[in-house]
Parts: C-alpha cells; structure tokens; sequence
C-alpha cells in the first residue's frame, strides 16, 4: 500500500521539522514549503492526501492558500495551523472549507488524530457547483462595502460572519475576503471604480 502524502507549509522551520518527523513516524511522506506561495504551487502540482498550512505568513498567508487549493481541489483536505492570537480566523476558515485547525503548540496525538479526521472526512461536505456565480449578491457586497464603514470593518474583523446574510458559495466568500478582484471579474465581469473600492482597501490592509 503506497504510504499517503502530506504537505506542511509554514515560514518557521521549526514547525516544518516537529510535523515531517511527527507525520512520518506514523507512517506519511511528508514534504514541505516554506511559504504560500511555494505551498500553493506544490499542492497543485503533485498530488497530497492532505495539506496543513499556518494562517500567517508573510508572502501568501493561510486564507490565501485554503483559497487556492479548494479552487482546484475541493476534495482535498486543509487543515490549518494557527497560534492563540489566530484561533478567529481558524474558526472562519472551518466555515469557508477548511477541514480543521490545529493549535500552536500541539502535540504529537493532536497533530495525527486532525490529520487523520481530515483524510477522513474529506469529500463528506457537499459538493459545490463550480458553475453557480451569485453576481447580484456580490455586486450588492461591494457597493455597500463602497459606502459603509461599518460594513467595511465588519468584513475585516468579522470576515465570513459578515457575509451571512448572502447567498454566497464558500469560494465566493474566499475570493471577496481575501481580495481576489481578478476572480471575480473573471466571473461577474469587469468592476466599476466604486466597485473596486473594497479590493483597494483590502490590498492596502492585509488582514488575512
């Protein structure tokens, strides 16, 4: 039986080094990165039972890797490292497709038993259609985002809480919480300025 693959990405090798030795011991392959970037590119290239990724990073943060990797591979698994000061954003990442999330410091057990529940459970969440695009309601996000300060801080702070009164899929939700002004184009089509307000804000803030 071929042993399964998992893939680390966190900017301190320390951590990179306790999860490789922790997960092969119980039997993985285990590669690593030590960026986003270089985690995003690697998990959609070769092929991984499961992902693990720290939230912060300084090039390509956590969300941003959740994002990209559930785009091209829903099915597979991600499971997110954080530590105390990042548990809210954990907790929101569950909700917008992340399989679990992993607390700094963790154990050798907890490490294993998310791992393994992750593998698990993946492909148990329902199925997302790719080809549904709720552009009414993201235009209707973006223009008040134009206008509402409010909004606006809620949408930083809050992330997907403040989106819960919309029809969004979890991939539109990741494209306007993490700034992907490029998806969504792609998908509802080109932007006003004020439209592009929001995008603007969230490049120059980089909350996640």
């Amino acid at each position: 039986m071929a042993r399964p693959r998992a893939l680390v990405v966190d900017d301190e090798q320390i951590v990179l080094d306790s999860a490789s030795k922790i997960l092969e011991a119980e039997g993985f392959l285990t590669d690593t990165a030590l960026s986003g970037r270089e985690g995003v590119d690697r998990a959609l290239g070769e092929g991984y039972e499961v992902v693990l990724t720290d939230i912060r990073m300084p090039d390509v943060g956590g969300m941003k890797v959740l994002r990209d990797v559930k785009r091209a591979k829903p099915r597979l698994p991600v499971v997110m490292i954080t530590a105390y000061a990042t548990v809210q954003s954990a907790v929101q990442a569950m909700k917008l497709g992340a399989d679990d999330y992993l607390e700094k410091p963790f154990t050798p057990e907890q490490l294993v038993a998310s791992v393994r529940a992750a593998i698990r459970n993946a492909g148990m969440r329902p199925a997302t259609d790719p080809g549904v695009v709720h552009r009414d309601q993201i235009l209707a996000i973006l223009e008040r985002a134009a206008v509402d300060e409010e909004f606006v801080s809620s949408l930083h702070y809050d992330g997907v809480g403040a989106l819960d009164e919309f029809d969004l899929t979890s991939e539109e939700k990741l494209a306007i919480l993490t700034g992907d002004a490029a998806w969504i184009e792609e998908h509802v089509g080109p932007l006003s300025p004020v439209q592009m307000r929001w995008f603007e804000q969230k490049l120059a803030s980089e909350i996640w």
